[in-house]
This record gives C-alpha cells, structure tokens and sequence, in this order.
C-alpha cells in the first residue's frame, strides 16, 4: 500500500486579485474533492499585501493524485487562472510528513530561478556596516553602565546583547535596505 502524498505549490499573483485568487483556490478544493484519494487541501499566505500564496493537496496515495493531476477538471481549473496566477515551486511529499514531520521521499521543482547570493565581500560591507555602530553603542553603553566591569564578563555581556539584535533586528533590516546594492540593481531612488 502506497503512503500518502502531500504537494506543496508556491504561486504567485498580485495582491489585487486577493479575491479572485480565494475564489480560485476555492474552486479548485471543491474539483478536488470530488476525486477518490483525496484527503484536504489548505493554503497560506506570510502577511496579507503578500504575492505568495503557498497551497497544499494532498491525496491517499499517487495514483489517487496522478488522477486528480491528469484530468480535465484540474486542466480547466488551471487554464481559469492563466495570466493571474503564477507558479514557482512545487514538491512532493509522502507520508504524514507533508503535514508534520521530517519527509521519508520529497521531490522538489523550483520552477522560477534561484537568486544568487551576493558576493561575499558585499555581505561582509553589509554585516560590519550594521555590526560597528552596534557594537560602538554597547560599549558606550556598558561604559556609562558598569565602568569597572572586567574584560570577559563585558565581551559575554556584549556578545549575549548583541547576536539577537544583530540576527533578528539589525541585519534583517540592513539586507533588505541595501538589497538593490547586494544584487547588483540600480538604488531605488534612480530607478
């Protein structure tokens, strides 16, 4: 007996056509429903002016998908949405992973090219454009706060105020202001 399988899909679509997208998605669940193997279908998107929309289906095994995936019901429902909806990435999951845990198979196809990482000299720049003033706060501040304070117990302090701030506060801002830099596009303000 096969396991269950789990398809993730990212898509795309401008964040104007929310509304069409849900009636969309909708439409496409109830299609789904009426297929043997069928066991749910969900989606979910990071924030609500979001152009992702990520969606999950998932079936009793893969020939109950392959059926769903081959048939004229799911082509008509694709074909509604051409020229609104764009797709970017697919995977496949079986078992009770797809929902919860670690995979057992997954096969994955990034449909839209990866973007490359910007050359390392660049996220240094950008790491130490946010990591100087930062840390020259911090000792400023423990300066003003414990003058006497030892070397270690300072180094500690610092270090155990600073790596949260710079991974969840500072860099995330810093890479997504100097995002156009890092990449190599034209400043925002000249495009």
């Amino acid at each position: 007996m096969s396991a269950p399988v789990t398809v993730s899909i990212t898509r795309h679509v401008d964040p104007a056509h929310s509304d069409e997208m849900l009636a969309w998605i909708r439409a496409g669940g109830a299609l789904a429903a009426r297929f043997d193997g069928f066991l749910g279908t969900g989606w979910v998107r990071p924030a609500p002016d979001s152009d992702e929309w990520h969606m999950l289906y998932r079936f009793a095994d893969g020939h109950s998908l392959a059926r769903w995936e081959e048939s004229s019901q799911r082509r008509w429902w694709l074909g509604a949405a051409q020229g609104i909806v764009g797709e970017s990435r697919l995977e496949r999951r079986t078992g009770i992973e797809g929902w919860f845990d670690e995979p057992t198979t997954t096969d994955v196809q990034d449909l839209r090219p990866l973007p490359q990482a910007p050359p390392r000299w660049k996220q240094m720049v950008v790491i130490w454009l946010a990591f100087f003033p930062l840390s020259l706060l911090m000792s400023w501040l423990l300066g003003l706060a414990a003058p006497g304070l030892p070397l270690l117990p300072r180094v500690l302090l610092s270090t155990v105020v600073m790596t949260p701030l710079m991974t969840y506060v500072v860099l995330p801002r810093m890479t997504r202001a100097l995002d156009w830099w890092l990449h190599g596009r034209p400043a925002p303000w000249r495009a």
